[in-house]
């Protein structure tokens, strides 16, 4: 069976080739607004990031949407980004984890 071609793009900040699933991109449409876009597939051009805390932090302090967009980019978008990634790394941190039978209250 042929294998699937998985997509990569890379991350604005570190400059790393990463699956297109493991990133996180930001939009930016014709009318000049910047989201977040989680489905990665809003209208306008988008920029990447990866889903790690380290590179939500270092995209503020480089502004790198501001030089990715051509614009001003608001704090409050960046301070909004770095939430909604240190949310998505602890939801991704959860659903990894593994919990045993023994550590289960007994109810008996």
């Amino acid at each position: 069976m042929k294998q699937k071609k998985i997509p990569m793009r890379k991350s604005l900040v570190s400059n790393e080739q990463f699956p297109k699933r493991d990133l996180l991109r930001i939009a930016f449409n014709k009318e000049g607004e910047i989201s977040i876009d989680p489905t990665g597939k809003a209208h306008g051009r988008g920029a990447y990031i990866a889903l790690l805390n380290q590179e939500a932090q270092e995209a503020k302090k480089r502004r790198v949407f501001d030089r990715a967009f051509q614009t001003k980019v608001s704090e409050a978008f960046y301070d909004e980004l770095i939430t909604y990634v240190e949310h998505q790394v602890a939801r991704r941190e959860l659903e990894s984890a593994t919990y045993s039978a023994d550590l289960a209250p007994n109810y008996d």
